[in-house]
């Protein structure tokens, strides 16, 4: 388990990470979502200790992760995927690793084999692809069997067959009970993976809820087009709590908060006609967009030469 309390860091004048508090459960997989320069890093470094906190504190299983006696053992990370020397091969660089906690041949060679990389284990790690690079810094956060796992970016360079590996794999450790904290730009794949969701911008915290509720509250969330000649009539009879309308032209409104079903039901009980009730569900991308509107920090502008064009 990783909890954040009131966990603050500034550069100077520049906050970075504004007194989050938060709890990372273990048996989910935690995705942890925000802008560039939203603090999504350097909250993960100050997790592990890279990075010291301003004030607040961040404890791995009720400690700072610096205080303990096994750190591979209990918390498995990929920060930064080109953190190794160019030179060594992909299996001296794992020996290397599980030299410092007592871990052997047997131990590297499975981790190696669990990641796909046993026939380049001998080839240098400075000549791996972007994909082939991710693979080796997932065998290293591995390689110790840890118990909590931060990993950022991690489908960064995999091909399709390695996102589906990764995509398995974190299903799998979060199965067995682990702490699983995943940061990714990729909503697809988040959408797919994560089973709760971890938002921040601007240092500070947006949502903390799973990911179905996280899309189902937000202002573009699932919702019920409805057609009909009695259009009016219609949307009377449905408001009313936790139901909200909008009206798109005449005949055609939105309804959130109730089932197409419910809707049509309600319409053959009063004799409206309906000529079209269409579900339409809100994706992940959608609603985080949706939320991070205004927290963006990095915003690009469109030349003027195009907009003349």
């Amino acid at each position: 388990m990783i909890e954040l309390r009131h966990l603050t860091k500034t550069y100077g004048t520049k906050v970075a990470v504004d007194g989050i508090t938060a709890t990372i459960r273990p048996g989910v997989v935690t995705g942890f979502l925000g802008p560039n320069g939203a603090g999504k890093s350097t909250t993960m470094r100050m997790i592990v200790g890279l990075d010291r906190p301003t004030s607040g504190t961040a404890l791995v299983n009720g400690h700072p992760y610096a205080t303990s006696r096994a750190p591979l053992a209990e918390v498995g990370a990929l920060l930064d995927a080109k953190a190794v020397d160019s030179g060594r091969s992909a299996r001296n660089h794992l020996l290397a690793l599980g030299a410092t906690v007592g871990i052997g041949r047997r131990r590297v060679d499975e981790v190696l084999a669990q990641v796909g990389l046993s026939e380049v284990a001998h080839k240098a790690a400075g000549s791996f692809s972007l994909g082939m690079g991710q693979r080796l810094g997932i065998a290293a956060a591995l390689l110790a069997d840890p118990a909590v796992l931060l990993l950022d970016e991690p489908v960064n360079g995999l091909d399709l067959d390695g996102i589906q590996w990764i995509r398995d794999l974190l299903t799998e450790l979060a199965g067995e009970g682990r702490t699983v904290l995943l940061s990714s730009h990729l909503m697809s794949e988040m959408q797919l993976v994560a089973d709760h969701l971890l938002v921040i911008g601007q240092g500070r915290i947006l949502a903390d809820s799973s990911i179905a509720d996280f899309i189902e509250e937000s202002p573009g969330g699932n919702a019920v087009v409805v057609v009909s000649p009695d259009a009016g009539r219609l949307a009377a009879l449905l408001a009313g709590d936790g139901i909200s309308l909008t009206t798109r032209e005449p005949g055609r409104f939105e309804v959130r908060g109730t089932t197409s079903a419910a809707i049509g039901d309600l319409a053959a009980e009063h004799g409206l006609r309906v000529h079209e009730l269409t579900p339409v569900t809100a994706s992940l991308e959608s609603a985080y967009l949706e939320l991070t509107r205004d927290s963006v920090e990095y915003t690009a502008t469109v030349p003027t030469h195009e907009l003349a064009a």
